[in-house]
């Protein structure tokens, strides 16, 4: 299998060639305040583009000729963009994107499954064709596992050890023929780990069935840093407090315990009297920024003070995602990682 053969998941901190968007165009994802949101990955573009390539999936010719207008009017570098012509449903791109996968100078597409969180959200026909047809696209070679996968419910310290949880890997609308350890299987096959650390249960308003990517995310290949809940009358301080605690026992793929960091929560967020699962830890890496979604919350400051102490070769910037979370993901979920390679640099 892959990472028999030397292929690994880098982490996200390593050296980006590039970050895919799909441009969001689904109204009915945040139903009656779509306006906007484009807005808010406009920002996300000019951020990027400052240190990376931005690649964005749009329908078509018209689709990118929009957008291109809603770019430049936003102020982002348009000599760092290409559109790609590659229909989506929706515009989650960390679940329904390419995993990269890189054994020295070559790059590989995991083309994992995708049925929106457990069929929750049809049609989703188009997403679940964005791997392959990004790989034909690029002549990048692709492996397809046969198994349903989230890039959104993984987070990996590119050394060998994945995070991830029992709520949404082990919930029986992804991949109910399998077993935890059959799951293990594909995770150490296709992404080359060789430990897989397991958390419970996800934030409250997570449709997606409890990703990591809203609790714990490795920093450093020996730092991670967690999601806590000060409030005990809040329905997400015990559900934290326990995946807390398990990763305080936890150790990597070397056996050694891992350091751990908490991140606050922005309190309860809502829309429409309707939760969302507001985090903090939401944040994508990029090769010279972090963007950290933030949502007008006291502990919005002092989230990015953690962060900046953490990365500190990076600017970590804030990015209001008050309207974006009302579509149930941030910023981590709307952002997929294309790696840079000796051989595609």
């Amino acid at each position: 299998m892959l990472g028999a053969r030397g292929y690994r998941m880098p982490a996200e901190w390593e050296p980006h060639e590039a970050t895919w968007l799909s441009w969001p165009h689904k109204a009915e994802s945040w139903p009656g305040a779509f306006e906007p949101v484009p807005g808010i990955f406009v920002e996300i573009a000019r951020l990027l583009a400052q240190s990376e390539l931005v690649r964005i999936n749009v329908a078509n010719e018209d689709r990118a000729a929009e957008v291109r207008a809603l770019l430049l009017r936003g102020g982002v570098d348009l000599a760092a963009v290409r559109f790609h012509l590659i229909p989506t449903d929706d515009s989650w791109v960390r679940d329904h994107g390419p995993i990269y996968v890189v054994r020295g100078g070559e790059r590989a597409i995991i083309n994992w499954g995708y049925n929106a969180w457990g069929d929750k959200y049809p049609p989703y026909n188009l997403d679940d064709q964005v791997p392959a047809r990004i790989a034909a696209e690029s002549g990048e070679q692709v492996f397809t596992p046969g198994i349903v996968m989230e890039g959104g419910s993984l987070d990996v310290n590119g050394r060998g050890t994945l995070l991830t949880t029992e709520a949404c890997l082990l919930n029986p609308n992804r991949n109910p023929q399998l077993s935890r350890g059959e799951i293990e299987g594909y995770l150490r096959d296709y992404l080359g780990v060789s430990r897989v650390l397991w958390l419970g249960d996800g934030i409250v308003g997570d449709d997606t069935d409890g990703h990591v990517d809203d609790l714990t995310r490795f920093v450093t290949a020996d730092t991670v840093v967690t999601a806590l809940e000060e409030d005990p009358a809040d329905e997400n301080y015990r559900p934290l407090r326990e995946n807390h605690e398990r990763l305080r026992t936890m150790t990597d793929q070397d056996g050694r315990g891992l350091r751990v960091v908490t991140l606050p929560m922005p309190g309860p967020v809502y829309f429409d009297g309707q939760r969302l699962p507001a985090s903090y830890a939401n944040f994508y890496i990029a090769n010279r920024a972090v963007l950290v979604p933030t949502y007008r919350h006291a502990n919005d400051a002092r989230a990015l003070h953690i962060l900046q102490d953490l990365f500190p070769d990076r600017s970590v910037v804030g990015i209001d995602c008050t309207h974006l979370v009302w579509g149930l993901g941030a910023i981590h979920c709307v952002t997929q990682q294309q790696p840079k390679t000796m051989a595609h640099g």
